[in-house]
């Protein structure tokens, strides 16, 4: 990766941690434009994040990627709380402290979420319409859609852990976890074919992926539906569409996608989990580049 600087900015009562990397050109005094990233469900900034932003970076854009709060190396306890309220307060959070910092161009912020970012990222632009441009990546768009392609004989179980840790989170209790991602047939949020395998490859040798959240997000994720949002989003916005996405269903993007104004739509023939790695990736980075430079310079 580029080389960075390690930082911290505020969200709430805590603080979250962020790489800031920025391009060669950056000692020329000239506020750089400024990609502002964020993972998916239960991922942190260490899994192959650093590979996009080694991208913008070479093509000329700043990148903050952070990490949410009780993810990471961001603060906030307990850990592997999964909260989307909170989530998209850290988006804004992050957005705001790019708009202060010296080296970044406020007028230049573009938004980069993958899966469920991907999802807070529709939410926030359809929010904050001072932000340059967005990208979306195979993203969590409507949570029934979702809940009804994850589906499995053991969902009962996952509702009934997820009232167990919200009840024991009235009392003090320390959170109930259910894995991220599991086989077919377990009791996990994602167990698709490809879901366990896929979400496993992102860590990189040396790091370790905590394949755990508090089960109580499995209550709430049903009712969110970010994709709602795209009509109101008035930047451009790329969706970065997986035909084959066993736990955002194209079907269900692709209809909010068509209601964003400038909204622009690129298809890839491949499952959730390819676009990180290998040639799907260079693809979908390669695409992403060209966009940012179309629409953000």
């Amino acid at each position: 990766m580029p080389d960075r600087l390690d930082l911290t900015f505020p969200s709430g009562n805590t603080q979250c941690a962020a790489w800031l990397c920025l391009p060669d050109d950056a000692s020329s005094g000239r506020p750089a434009p400024v990609v502002v990233m964020g993972h998916g469900l239960g991922g942190t900034r260490a899994l192959r994040l650093a590979a996009f932003a080694d991208r913008f970076v070479a093509a000329g854009y700043a990148c903050l990627v952070f990490d949410y709060r009780h993810f990471g190396d961001s603060g906030g306890e307990p850990r592997q709380l999964l909260d989307i309220g909170l989530q998209l307060e850290d988006w804004s959070a992050a957005i705001e402290f790019a708009r202060r910092h010296p080296d970044l161009d406020p007028e230049r912020i573009v938004l980069w979420g993958t899966s469920f970012g991907g999802g807070h990222v529709i939410a926030t632009a359809a929010r904050d319409h001072r932000v340059a441009a967005a990208i979306a990546q195979c993203p969590f768009t409507d949570g029934l859609a979702s809940a009804l392609a994850t589906r499995s004989r053991r969902s009962p179980q996952l509702v009934a852990r997820g009232l167990r840790d919200a009840i024991g989170a009235q009392f003090g209790r320390q959170p109930v976890m259910v894995p991220v991602v599991g086989p077919p047939g377990s009791v996990a949020l994602m167990a698709t074919p490809d879901a366990e395998s896929g979400y496993l490859a992102l860590a990189p040798p040396g790091v370790e992926l905590r394949n755990e959240v508090a089960a109580r997000i499995a209550l709430g994720i049903v009712g969110y539906r970010p994709g709602r949002g795209a009509s109101q989003v008035t930047c451009p916005i790329l969706f970065s569409v997986c035909d084959h996405d066993s736990v955002a269903p194209a079907n269900a993007t692709l209809r909010h996608a068509a209601r964003a104004p400038r909204g622009e739509i690129l298809r890839y023939p491949v499952g959730h989990f390819d676009v990180y790695v290998g040639a799907p990736f260079e693809t979908v980075v390669t695409d992403q580049v060209r966009f940012l430079q179309r629409h953000v310079g």
